[in-house]
């Protein structure tokens, strides 16, 4: 058996990304370990639905923005709250693209990572 176990994500501010994270997409942390010479720290924040994780890697050493490529990458969530996110998420200035045609949206992290939105369809 082979199953998805977690994807990651390198961020600059671990406090700032947890606190998006949290307030954006309800995601709590599940695991967390950090080197014993305080060099990085990772944090594992889950759905509490689904064993699925999305780690947030923090190098203690690393200033400069990390280089997204053409942001051809992203995660993607289903949601069963989609009209009151996208208001949430208006609110919050983070919706960086939206597309109506396929009744979607993305919201962009503190490092640019971006995130799709996607409505439970049935």
């Amino acid at each position: 058996m082979i199953a998805f176990n977690h994807f990651n994500f390198n961020v600059l501010n671990l406090e700032k990304s947890l606190k998006f994270y949290k307030e954006a997409l309800n995601l709590s942390i599940v695991k967390e370990k950090e080197a014993k010479d305080g060099s990085f720290k990772l944090v594992y924040l889950g759905d509490g639905v689904t064993g699925f994780s999305l780690e947030l890697t923090w190098l203690k050493d690393r200033t400069e923005p990390y280089d997204l490529g053409e942001c051809e990458f992203h995660l993607a969530f289903h949601v069963d709250n989609f009209e009151e996110l996208h208001e949430k998420h208006k609110e919050m200035g983070v919706v960086c693209f939206e597309n109506p045609g396929m009744g979607i949206y993305f919201i962009e992290d503190p490092d640019g990572y971006w995130i799709e939105i996607v409505p439970e369809r049935e």
